[in-house]
């Protein structure tokens, strides 16, 4: 069992890590934030031609077929960057639904121009902030068109395609669909959240045409596998900006003088460095863990995705608020990066349920094992 990467692997982090470092920059992030704009397109486009959209998609169907292992070395490195791009929702979301349920006729359709970048993938599954079951879903198919609300959608203002879940007739189970956000009956409204970097909408469908995804009321259990793929890959991404904001945080207590020397000779400081590099560290852990469990498909996949997921967000959370702490009085300003970090830490830990979701999923999944093994 090697809960490392391979060279290859490792020259791939820093080929992205080199491409992001110059072509993300703190000044295009807040351009995108301070606009209309719902992503940097520039940007996207160099990604995609990179490879990245495509690493872990079939060379049938557009891709490079690298796997799982590489999707997850480019998450972190887009989580340093703090990318404004649609990544994480047409990459770990809508194309993992289709690769998991599509028919040979969908995965031919969709995937290549999800690979290519053309275009845009998201997930539509909350019709109120905090859901985080499909026993709460009202939205309903009914003769092959949708009818219902979902909200909040994250790069909702700017997919092309999304996976809707709804219930397959009033009473039927929760199931999916794929729904062409540019149909008749679509309506779409930018939300403000704490990131404008990422942005959120609320999308209206009435009577709108639906293309079945996968089995009829097969959709919770594809939507559970799916999250916990996508938990582990914004878990990379939130180890990636940790990283960033312990970087920050440090370059600025060294270069800052009080008492005629760096702060970071002060005791305070360097716990508190310390406590962020333990914090991160330990979520790196869980996501090599969990990447492993992934690229191999092991039984162990839902508790390290669970485990991942929470040692995430607990992380960037702390290392984005020590940050600003760290920066004192100058970390608070709109002229300092710190907040670019602080908003998207915010923003990943509420994408895909809350921290306490995952903890209670965290501590069921574990007892069912527990309870599996014993038996």
């Amino acid at each position: 069992m090697n809960f490392d990467f391979s060279d290859e692997q490792k020259q791939l982090k820093e080929t992205a890590h080199r491409f992001l470092e110059k072509e993300s920059t703190s000044a295009r992030v807040r351009a995108v934030l301070e606009s209309d704009a719902g992503y940097d397109t520039a940007l996207w486009k160099g990604i995609a031609e990179m490879g990245f959209t495509g690493a872990a998609i079939p060379e049938e169907f557009g891709g490079l077929g690298l796997g799982y292992l590489e999707l997850c070395v480019i998450a972190e490195e887009l989580g340093h960057a703090i990318a404004p791009v649609p990544f994480s929702s047409s990459i770990y979301l809508f194309a993992e639904f289709i690769k998991a349920a599509g028919s040979d006729a969908q995965k031919k359709k969709y995937l290549p121009a999800i690979a290519s970048g053309e275009k845009i993938g998201t997930l539509a599954y909350a019709e109120k902030p905090g859901e985080t079951t499909p026993a709460g879903i009202e939205a309903t198919v009914s003769g092959g068109t949708l009818t219902g609300t979902k909200i909040p959608v994250a790069d909702g203002t700017i997919a092309d395609y999304a996976v809707v879940v709804a219930r397959d007739g009033a009473k039927g189970a929760a199931s999916l669909y794929i729904v062409d956000l540019a149909s008749a009956g679509v309506t779409r409204t930018y939300k403000k959240t704490v990131d404008p970097s990422r942005k959120y909408a609320k999308i209206e469908f009435n009577n709108t045409a639906a293309e079945p995804l996968g089995k009829s009321g097969d959709g919770a259990r594809i939507l559970d596998d799916v999250l916990n793929r996508a938990a582990i890959l914004t878990a990379f991404e939130q180890v990636g900006g940790s990283e960033r904001a312990l970087y920050m945080a440090r370059d600025y207590a060294l270069q800052r003088m009080a008492f005629g020397r760096p702060i970071a000779s002060f005791q305070a400081i360097k716990h508190m460095l310390a406590d962020m590099y333990v914090s991160m560290t330990l979520a790196r852990s869980n996501c090599y863990y969990a990447a492993w469990a992934l690229s191999t498909e092991a039984a162990e996949l839902p508790v390290a995705a669970a485990t991942a997921r929470v040692s995430g967000i607990q992380a960037f959370q702390h290392c984005s608020t020590n940050n600003i702490q760290v920066h004192g009085g100058m970390g608070f300003t709109w002229q300092f990066d710190c907040h670019l970090l602080y908003r998207r830490s915010n923003t990943l830990a509420l994408s895909l349920g809350s921290q306490t979701h995952w903890e209670k999923e965290l501590i069921d999944r574990m007892r069912r094992r527990n309870t599996a093994a014993a038996a």
